[in-house]
């Protein structure tokens, strides 16, 4: 076999990596001496991510997961990055001359989780974040005084409907959805009740949240969000400078690093791009941060331990891709 048939053989844990809505928007074509990484255009959230930030953050961190996995596997393999827009095409793993230099084993991308339930209090020590950080610029903030802005982000997602609408697209909220087991956001993953999961299905649906959204259902649906920061813990952000989608890309690799550098010391994350993707509460947190010019908050997250072990979320087969 060479190594781009050993490297496809381990499909399924590169696609073990994370994406915004878990909408997994990889494309992967396999060469004779090269694998091209490109994306799938309706696999992306041009409501919710408009400037395309989590699209190319997810597709480095797929190309991260790729060379971990490929080091894994004792195959020496580099990406070349290099964003091709009308080709679609964000980087090219080709042959190198060394085995990638990673701390993280295959495994390591398997066991990482999101979990969005409760954590244990207590903020991450500063040394921890210092080491998972390994050189990207990486901030840590209170969890309880973010609540607010958390609370702000949400009103402002389910108060507008294109973004709505697309969180509807993505969340599967029963397990009788048909994609269920495959990708999106599930109720088991999200930690919703039976009785909450309806509920939400109820008001986002296409009749309902219409009439909902006019009787302050937005309002009433992230007022749910507030318990989830209001405890002594840790918010992190990573700040860099989202120049060109090929800094993006770079910036998701780091991102996965982190992740896997908090996974493997038994902490786990939850996401909440929400507060970066509303103009208001982007504006605050940068405000809290004082970053450099040209920079921004790339990635914000909680991170702790959780009080109950996540459920593992859906993937797509590498042979249903």
């Amino acid at each position: 076999m060479t190594w781009v048939d050993e490297l496809r053989a381990r499909e399924d844990a590169c696609r073990r990596a994370p994406s915004a809505h878990n909408t997994q928007p990889w494309v992967i074509r396999y060469g004779t001496d090269a694998v091209d990484v490109h994306w799938d255009p309706q696999r992306a959230l041009p409501d919710s991510d408009p400037t395309r930030r989590d699209l190319f953050l997810s597709l480095g961190a797929f190309v991260e997961a790729c060379l971990i996995v490929a080091a894994d596997a004792g195959l020496p393999v580099r990406a070349e990055i290099a964003v091709d827009e009308p080709a679609r095409r964000v980087a090219r793993l080709v042959p190198a001359e060394a085995l990638y230099a990673t701390p993280f084993p295959a495994a390591a991308v398997e066991r990482r989780r999101c979990a969005r339930g409760a954590y244990e209090p207590g903020p991450l020590d500063p040394a921890v974040v210092a080491e998972v950080a390994a050189g990207a610029d990486l901030r840590a903030l209170a969890s309880r005084p973010l609540a607010v802005q958390l609370e702000a982000a949400d009103r402002h997602m389910f108060a507008t409907p294109a973004v709505a609408a697309e969180l509807r697209q993505w969340m599967r909220l029963s397990p009788r959805h048909p994609r269920y087991a495959v990708d999106g956001l599930t109720d088991k993953a999200m930690e919703l009740s039976r009785a909450e999961a309806s509920g939400l299905a109820a008001v986002l649906s296409p009749v309902v949240y219409p009439v909902a959204r006019r009787l302050g259902a937005p309002a009433m649906l992230a007022a749910a969000s507030r318990s989830l920061l209001r405890y002594d813990g840790s918010v992190l952000v990573l700040v860099g400078r989202p120049e060109s989608p090929a800094a993006l890309v770079e910036h998701g690799r780091a991102l996965l690093r982190v992740w896997l550098g908090l996974s493997e010391r038994g902490f786990a994350v939850h996401p909440l791009s929400q507060i970066i993707d509303c103009d208001a509460t982007a504006a605050r947190l940068a405000a809290l941060l004082e970053p450099a010019p040209g920079e921004w908050p790339l990635a914000v997250f909680r991170a702790g331990r959780p009080l109950r072990e996540p459920v593992r979320s859906a993937r797509i087969p590498a042979a249903a891709a």
